[in-house]
C-alpha cells in the first residue's frame, strides 16, 4: 500500500533549506537539495503549478513526468484522489506499439521487477481451430523500433495493472520538478470575468483545498466525473467485459493473447504473471442467456463459455468461477473531441474510448504523450498560461493523433462487431477472413 504523499511540511515559505531537507528526507526519500527555487516554493506552498494534472493513471502519470522532465522543466502537480496500488481487469496488456512509445518517454524501466510477461502475438481460435498471428515487424515508433527489440521481432507486455501503476507513481515521485498529491478533486475553479479555468477545489486529508495550474489537464479515467461538463459527446456503452483470474493456466500458445470465438460474444486469455492469467468474457446487454433464469453471467459463463474454451484451459477456468471473484468494466465508445476550454485540457479515456478487445487503449495513452511532448515544447508554447496558444497546440494534437488513433478506434469497433457476430460459416470459410481481421488485431499496438 502505497502512503499519502505530499511535498509540502507544515513550514513557512522562509524555511526554505530546512524545507527542502524535510521534503527530499520525509517524503521523496532523496538526498536534501541546499535550497528551493522559487518555482518549487510556489508549487509547494501556494499550490501553484505550470500545469495541473488530475488523475495519476496511466497518461496523467505518464504525461506529469514528461513535462517536468528537461527540455521541459515545467512545474506540475499531480492529484490523485487514491495512491493506493489499483485493482482492475483491464489495461494490463501493452502492445508494441506501446511499449515502443514507453521506451521513447524514458520509462521501460516500470516494465520491470512488475512479474511483466512477453507477448509476442495472437492466438485467434475459432470454434476450436486456431490462426496464429504474430506481430507484424513494421510494429513500433520509427527508429526505436530498430533497436528495441531483443529477440528481433516486436514484443508487447502484459501484467498486473496496478503493479504498473505504482512502478509508473514511484518514477513521478523521484522528478524534482514534480508534486504528486493524494487528494479528491471536488470541482473546477473557474475565472467568473473570462470563464478560463484556473484550477480545482478538492479536498486533501479531509481539509478543503485548492490548486491552481496555467493549464489544467483532467485525465481521470473512464468514470470522469467532469466529462459531461467539458466534452459534447456522451459515452456509449453495450456489453460488460466480465474478468476471471485464472491461476496456474495452461494456455494453447504461451506467451500469446488468446480471442476465442464460438457460441457468444469474444472470450479474451492472456497471461499477467508467472502464474496468473486473466480471462475477459465479453457479456453484451440484455444477453439472454446472462437473465437471472438462466442463472446471470455466472450461468451464461458455466452454460455457454466453458463449453467453448480449449480444453487446457477449463480445469483453471472452472476453478476460477467456483471461487466466483468475478469482477466487471464498461465496454465504452467515446470519439475524440477537440479541446476548446481556455486553461484546460482532457485526454485519456476522459476524452476518448474504444472496445478494449484489441488491447489498444495504453498505445494510445503513450503515444498521445509522446505527441504532447512535441507540441508543448517549450520553444513552442513558453507560456502555458497563453491560452490561445495552448488551444491551437491541442487543436493540431486532435488531427495529427488520428494518424494512429482512428485506425485503433476504428478497428476496436469494427472487430468487436465481427468477432461478436452471430454466423454459420464453416472455419474453412471462416479461416482466410480471420487472417486480415487478426492482423489488423496485431497492428492495433503499432504507432503507425
Amino acid at each position: 500500500m502505497m502512503p499519502y504523499i505530499h511535498d509540502t511540511p507544515p513550514l513557512s515559505p522562509s524555511s526554505s533549506t530546512s524545507l527542502s531537507s524535510t521534503a527530499s528526507s520525509t517524503y521523496r526519500n532523496e538526498k536534501p537539495e541546499p535550497e528551493l527555487s522559487p518555482t518549487a516554493i510556489r508549487r509547494i506552498f501556494h499550490h501553484e503549478s505550470d500545469i495541473l494534472i488530475v488523475g495519476a493513471g496511466i497518461l496523467g502519470t505518464a504525461l506529469a513526468i514528461t513535462l517536468a522532465r528537461a527540455p521541459h522543466n515545467r512545474s506540475v502537480t499531480l492529484l490523485e484522489k487514491s495512491l493506493k496500488e489499483p485493482d482492475r481487469i483491464v489495461g494490463e496488456l501493452l502492445q508494441p506499439g506501446g511499449v515502443s512509445a514507453l521506451k521513447e518517454l524514458g520509462l521501460e524501466d516500470c516494465l520491470e521487477d512488475i512479474d511483466s510477461v512477453l507477448v509476442c502475438g495472437y492466438e485467434v481460435i475459432y470454434y476450436g481451430q486456431g490462426v496464429e498471428i504474430a506481430y507484424p515487424q513494421n510494429t513500433g515508433r520509427g527508429e526505436v523500433n530498430k533497436r528495441l527489440w531483443k529477440s528481433g521481432r516486436p514484443e508487447g507486455r502484459s501484467f498486473h495493472h496496478g503493479r504498473f501503476i505504482r512502478r509508473l507513481r514511484e518514477a513521478a515521485m523521484r522528478e524534482p520538478n514534480l508534486s504528486v498529491v493524494e487528494s479528491n478533486v471536488t470541482d473546477i475553479v473557474k475565472s467568473s470575468q473570462t470563464g478560463t479555468i484556473l484550477g480545482v477545489n478538492c479536498l486533501t486529508k479531509g481539509e478543503k483545498d485548492v490548486y491552481f495550474g496555467q493549464l489544467t489537464v483532467l485525465a481521470d479515467g473512464y468514470a470522469s466525473k467532469f466529462r459531461k461538463d467539458y466534452i459534447p459527446r456522451s459515452v456509449v456503452s453495450k456489453s460488460r467485459f466480465w474478468g476471471l483470474e485464472l491461476i496456474d493456466a495452461v494456455l494453447p500458445r504461451p506467451l500469446h493473447g488468446h480471442v476465442i470465438l464460438g457460441d457468444g460474444a469474444p472470450v479474451l486469455l492472456y497471461q499477467i504473471g508467472t502464474r496468473e492469467t486473466r480471462a475477459l468474457v465479453d457479456v453484451p446487454e440484455g444477453l439472454e442467456s446472462a437473465n437471472t433464469k438462466n442463472g446471470g453471467v455466472k450461468g451464461h459463463l458455466r452454460n455457454v463459455v466453458l463449453p467453448s474454451l480449449p480444453e487446457c484451459v477449463k480445469p483453471s477456468f472452472e476453478r476460477a468461477l467456483d471461487e466466483g471473484k468475478l469482477r466487471s468494466m464498461p465496454n465504452s465508445f467515446l470519439p475524440p473531441s477537440v479541446n476548446r476550454f481556455p486553461g484546460l485540457v482532457v485526454l485519456g479515456d476522459a476524452m476518448n474510448m474504444r472496445h478494449p478487445l484489441t488491447g489498444g487503449g495504453m498505445t494510445v495513452a503513450f503515444n498521445d504523450v509522446v505527441l504532447l511532448r512535441e507540441l508543448l515544447r517549450p520553444e513552442l508554447v513558453p507560456d502555458m498560461g497563453n491560452t490561445t496558444l495552448v488551444l491551437k497546440q491541442m487543436e493540431r494534437f486532435h488531427w495529427r493523433r488520428k494518424g494512429l488513433t482512428s485506425v485503433i478506434n476504428i478497428l476496436a469497433q469494427a472487430l468487436y462487431s465481427l468477432f461478436a457476430a452471430d454466423g454459420t460459416s464453416s472455419v474453412t470459410d471462416l479461416k482466410p477472413m480471420l487472417k486480415r481481421p487478426a492482423v489488423a488485431l496485431t497492428a492495433c499496438g503499432a504507432a503507425i
